[in-house]
């Protein structure tokens, strides 16, 4: 077993045994635990009672974090020619086609999200084996395949972002950075508990919410009450 160092012996010793905080403690407590020299993101992993094997208990959605993620996301904005200037006013990184379809074949893959169009789909089918395991493959439950490209590319710089449950029954998503104040991690994490709470499946039986972790990049989990989450 790895050695814990200094910082991370001390970061573990502000956190108490069993107890499960609140979503604001947590906020203030990750804060207070982060010793990283970079910027770190701060992530929520919420265990539900669900199984994702089943198709009507598979939880997936959208939520637009009221204080962004404070990440710069990337934008490829697969459109045909007419949607160009429109993808570009809104602040895609990338815009295009056929050119970048060329570079998605050969490997490249430098993006956060694409977003598309349902005439576009076709052509983007060939390209799930690269796409797909990197959760970049457009779709419309997540509104990255759409008509509006502007409303859609604006959304995802403001702080838009997806999730899915994983195989274990777990939603890990970032939610900020270490360096967002106490109130902005907590509004962005409540954000995204009422969001997964309203998606409950009605197959869904027992406890909905198992448990709620929140860290950042190499600190310790604080738990939060899943009840009060």
């Amino acid at each position: 077993m790895a050695r814990l160092t200094k910082k991370q012996k001390e970061a573990a010793s502000k956190i108490e045994k069993g107890k499960l905080y609140s979503v604001d403690e947590a906020s203030a407590l990750i804060k207070e635990i982060t010793n990283t020299k970079f910027d770190a993101s701060v992530d929520l992993a919420v265990r539900l009672g669900v199984d994702p094997r089943k198709a009507n208990q598979m939880v997936r959605g959208v939520v637009s974090l009221p204080h962004g993620t404070g990440k710069d996301m990337k934008v490829l904005a697969l459109v045909t020619p007419d949607k160009e200037a429109e993808a570009k006013e809104a602040g895609a990184d990338y815009v295009g086609l056929d050119e970048y379809l060329d570079k998605i074949k050969g490997g490249w893959t430098d993006v956060d999200v694409i977003i598309t169009m349902p005439s576009v789909m076709g052509k983007l089918g060939p390209l799930g084996r690269v796409l797909g395991p990197r959760g970049l493959m457009p779709n419309p439950k997540t509104g990255t395949v759409t008509m509006d490209v502007a409303k859609a590319v604006t959304e995802v710089k403001a702080g838009k972002i997806d999730f899915k449950v994983d195989k274990t029954g777990i939603v890990h998503a970032a939610i900020g950075k270490a360096s967002f104040s106490a109130d902005k991690i907590a509004g962005n994490a409540n954000e995204l508990l009422q969001t997964l709470i309203k998606l409950k499946p009605t197959a869904a039986k027992g406890t909905y919410v198992k448990s709620i972790f929140m860290s950042s990049t190499m600190s310790p989990s604080v738990a939060i009450d899943p009840k009060i989450g």
